[in-house]
């Protein structure tokens, strides 16, 4: 079995001002794309920082790809790519300067690193800007620089700090399904942190939420809304109003919690998933015309709100209108 990408046990970080991360535990398997989700000051990018060695931490522990990052931060820093908020560019540079800047840092080969920075810049619509500086760069365009930078040696462990923000819905789109391939087709682990939770919701299989230092919550985004919202619902389109007679048979159907009538038809409430086909089968039997049934599935972003709303509507910083319009239930 292999081991554990990351592992963090009571990490902590303190500043003069306060703690900054509170006893992190935090387990991440290879090839998992993890959600860090909190409002600003959470502890995201503090966690980061400590987990690729740029800081140390007060108490606690970490190992990333089975190295310790404060005693082998520099060895570990070659297997992980980092792109900031900020992207971090040399606004003195060119897009291929800044790129090749990396590559030399990390000790590649020069004629393959002009070749994998010709790749890159190709690959986010970049290349015909390869050697223009990057003072003159659009928000969006710097962040497609600084993403291609931060894949520059193919790297084990992706930390990705707002890698949508500015950009365009196209580039957007680009950008989630590559680190969703990223993680399953080549098995790289990857850390997102973000406030887009629609996007977040396409490609995570790990969610961890942060506040004040703290985790929060940590799981799968589905097993986590099993333990919201134990039972299922599914919504039943009907060709017209439903009668008491409908209603009666459904909640009828062992399994059912409740049937209540909805605009489109009914509303299910019910034990397991293997109900529907037996409330479908009533229904027909009661004369309905049934046009479709359908779970209703709980996102990312679904499990987020419903914690913010457990801990006070303040307390995580995200709101409904973080996430685009459909990817809520």
């Amino acid at each position: 079995m292999a081991e554990p990408t990351i592992v963090c046990n009571g990490l902590s970080r303190a500043f003069p001002e306060g703690l900054a991360l509170d006893g992190l535990d935090l387990r991440v398997e290879p090839g998992t794309v993890l959600a860090l989700l909190g409002p600003n000051g959470a502890g995201k990018t503090t966690t980061v920082r400590l987990l690729n060695g740029i800081l140390d931490p007060t108490s606690g522990s970490s190992r990333v790809l089975g190295l310790d990052p404060v005693t082998q931060g520099h060895e570990l820093r070659f297997r992980t790519g980092v792109m900031t908020e900020n992207a971090g560019l040399d606004d003195r540079l060119t897009a291929r300067e800044n790129m090749m800047a990396t590559a030399r840092m990390r000790g590649m080969e020069i004629a393959g690193a002009a070749k994998r920075v010709d790749e890159l810049l190709e690959r986010f619509g970049m290349r015909s800007h390869a050697d223009q500086r990057c003072q003159g760069f659009s928000t969006g365009q710097r962040r497609r620089v600084a993403l291609a930078r931060a894949l520059m040696s193919d790297p084990e462990v992706l930390f990705l700090d707002e890698p949508t923000s500015g950009l365009d819905p196209a580039a957007t789109d680009d950008v989630v399904d590559l680190i969703g391939s990223l993680a399953s087709d080549r098995g790289r682990t990857i850390i997102l942190c973000t406030h887009f939770l629609g996007e977040a919701t396409r490609v995570a299989d790990q969610m961890a939420i942060l506040n004040r230092g703290r985790l929060l919550v940590d799981g799968a985004p589905n097993d986590l809304a099993d333990q919201l919202w134990p039972h299922h619902e599914f919504d039943v389109v009907l060709a017209g109003p439903a009668s008491g007679a409908v209603l009666g048979a459904v909640n009828a159907v062992d399994g059912v919690i409740e049937a209540t009538a909805s605009a489109a038809g009914l509303l299910i409430l019910a034990r397991h998933r293997d109900v529907a086909p037996r409330a479908v089968a009533a229904l027909v039997a009661a004369g309905a015309e049934v046009f479709a049934l359908t779970p209703r599935v709980r996102t990312l972003a679904d499990v987020y709100f419903a914690y913010e709303e457990r801990l006070g509507t303040a307390s995580l910083g995200l709101r409904a209108a973080d996430v685009p319009v459909g990817e809520r239930v």
